[in-house]
């Protein structure tokens, strides 16, 4: 016997982009179920620095880009969510720093990226005189300038948990081998169908939403759907644990023609008291040519020359691959905003950014509005027990640091 559960949204994804949607959907009225392969938020949302962060370093030529002016705007909307004003309430999630910087060296091309950046994005960047240092440079006497963003830092497994502890009786673990599609005479999706034993669960949705990040293109596939393409941009991140009593959070811009920042620094607490600094920016653009150890040995040299106050010897070291999945672009240049395509009964989204999640919520409800979608009424929470069963809630994720450090 096969147990029929009817819902508005079936969410493929438990990211922060799935997690963002259930919450929205849920908030507006609409059903929604979300099905997670793995664990909540182990891909990307987790392996991102959760930097909130208001196009800095998309205009640092001078220009407002599209993706600047996108981004523009975003700190000041998560504030509103943090405070529980907004459409999402975030008032559990924790914050690691309220505050970012951006310090360029004396070089004659950081000087010039970092004048051109604070005249295009005038009234969100401020230069600090030395009193206004954070502590981590306080008694340093810097070449350069110092720079305070709009910018801050959320703890990302803070941010998943209270997006998904809001929803936890919606949110299922269900690998890619425990399900198939059921298609109507069209190719349009008709239902999922759950097989665990002996039994069997379907899942009727009035729409679909494939939000996995890289496993959309799986997904995709599994849906007979070509389109939308995906393009992925891999990085090579490194993070390191010391004992240092300030934590860092800056973008270092260096002498380079290129447009990202040479370091783009976290910091985030360890359980034993200390702090894992987790760098990004060209440094892990440019490693993935590089194997593990070339890796650690060139970040090691940078952030030693770069901070020479700071003892990194008996720091312990880290880095790994990850893929940063988003929409297919021409020449691959990075998508300005938050994706989401709809076809039939299908929706695609890719956030592209963390900071612009807000941005794929707002594109979600906007196009089931156009689509004049009601919430249907023969929805019954009795099959919910069903998918339990056989399913099981997702567990949560972790930093991909957390067992290596």
């Amino acid at each position: 016997m096969t147990r029929t559960v009817k819902t508005d949204f079936l969410i493929f994804g438990g990211g922060i982009a799935g997690l963002w949607m259930l919450n929205r959907l849920r908030r507006s009225g609409y059903d929604a179920i979300l099905l997670e392969k793995s664990s909540l938020g182990s891909a990307q949302t987790l392996a991102s620095q959760g930097i909130i962060h208001g196009g800095l370093k998309y205009a640092l030529n001078g220009v407002l880009s599209p993706a600047s002016s996108a981004i523009s705007g975003m700190p000041e909307r998560w504030r509103q969510c943090l405070k529980g004003e907004d459409d999402m309430d975030l008032r559990q999630c924790k914050v690691l720093s309220q505050e970012y910087f951006m310090w360029s060296s004396g070089g004659y091309r950081s000087r010039l990226k970092t004048f051109l950046g604070s005249k295009a994005l005038r009234g969100r960047i401020d230069a600090l005189s030395t009193s206004q240092y954070p502590p981590f440079f306080q008694g340093q006497k810097l070449n350069g300038s110092l720079y305070k963003l709009s910018d801050f830092v959320v703890d990302t497994p803070s941010l998943i948990r209270v997006l998904a502890q809001a929803q936890r009786d919606r949110i299922f673990q269900a690998s890619p081998e425990q399900w198939s599609a059921k298609f109507s005479e069209n190719g349009a999706v008709q239902a999922i169908l759950l097989n665990e034993g002996e039994s069997k669960v379907e899942i009727q949705a009035q729409r679909y939403v494939l939000s996995a990040g890289e496993g959309n293109a799986q997904l995709l596939a599994a849906l007979g759907r070509k389109e939308p393409e995906m393009q992925t941009r891999p990085l090579h991140m490194v993070a390191l644990k010391l004992d240092h009593p300030h934590p860092a959070y800056l973008h270092c811009i260096g002498d380079s023609f290129g447009m990202t920042p040479r370091l783009t620094i976290t910091s985030h607490p360890s359980p034993d008291g200390k702090w894992v600094w987790y760098i990004g920016g060209e440094i892990a653009e440019s490693g993935v040519e590089r194997s593990q150890q070339q890796q650690i040995d060139e970040c090691a040299a940078q952030l030693s020359s770069t901070f020479d106050w700071v003892d990194f010897s008996k720091a312990s070291w880290f880095s790994f691959p990850i893929n940063r999945a988003e929409p297919r672009v021409a020449n691959l240049q990075r998508p300005d905003t938050a994706y989401l395509h709809a076809s039939d009964n299908l929706i695609v989204s890719w956030p592209t950014k963390l900071t612009l999640t807000p941005n794929l919520g707002d594109s979600l409800v906007s196009t089931i509005q156009e689509q004049g979608l009601s919430p249907r009424a023969d929805i019954g929470n009795e099959n919910l027990d069903s998918l339990n069963d056989i399913l099981g809630q997702a567990r949560f994720g972790e930093a991909q640091w957390e067992s290596a450090l």
